[in-house]
């Protein structure tokens, strides 16, 4: 398989759904690739939009046209403006989301935009002519064109999961990590890196006293 658009899009994650709509709206092909189709941007842990730092990003995004904010908004349980016990300079929006629906919300936006091709495979490899960027390769071997190519693979890119003091390869836990492109972006003499996300430990609510846990109602409006 082989075809061609003016723009790909690796990760289906917030940062490539983003890009993949940013892109179309402006009037390109748009190929979007990611690992699993019903899983774009996947709320992996806290199911949060918004909060300290993160809401002023929110913001942005949406000032500059993005589409977080209009998923939140369909994908919203509990609405609580943060730190209300401090200066308004504290205060920080959060949405508490039905990360289900949020993925769902996302594909709905992404197949409504007739400038948006989908496609569930990995990108193993980028193809280059005379070093200039003009494809990916998948690991089945099908082969798009482009004139750009986005990469948003995030934590996926040579990931690597930790659990207390053991490692091994993975993007989120039972998903495999996007491997290939990172080192032939080493051999292209582009230096490349991998951040840490931290992920809360997960705890049983039979071992909690319930009764002495305090209950954090949304805002009312």
């Amino acid at each position: 398989m082989q075809k061609s658009y003016d723009i790909i899009v690796v990760g289906g994650g917030h940062a490539g759904c983003e890009a993949a709509m940013a892109a179309a709206n402006l009037g390109a092909s748009v190929l979007l690739l990611t690992m699993d189709a019903l899983s774009f941007a996947k709320m992996s842990c806290n199911p949060a939009i918004g909060g300290i730092a993160k809401g002023q990003i929110v913001r942005e995004i949406d000032a500059l046209g993005g589409y977080m904010g209009i998923v939140t908004d369909a994908s919203t349980l509990q609405f609580r403006m943060l730190n209300r016990s401090k200066g308004p300079a504290m205060w920080s929006p959060r949405a508490q989301c039905d990360k289900i629906a949020f993925s769902q919300n996302w594909y709905k936006i992404l197949v409504s935009n007739s400038f948006i091709s989908i496609y569930e495979g990995i990108a193993v490899s980028f193809l280059f002519e005379n070093r200039i960027i003009s494809g990916v390769c998948t690991s089945t071997g099908a082969i798009f064109k482009s004139q750009a190519v986005v990469l948003t693979a995030g934590t996926f890119l040579n990931g690597k999961i930790f659990i207390g003091k053991t490692e091994f390869p993975g993007g989120r836990i039972g998903e495999s990590p996007s491997l290939g492109l990172t080192e032939q972006l080493v051999s292209m003499g582009i230096s490349t890196s991998r951040m840490k996300t931290g992920t809360p430990p997960r705890i049983d609510i039979r071992s909690i006293n319930l009764n002495e846990a305090v209950i954090q109602y949304g805002d009312a409006a």
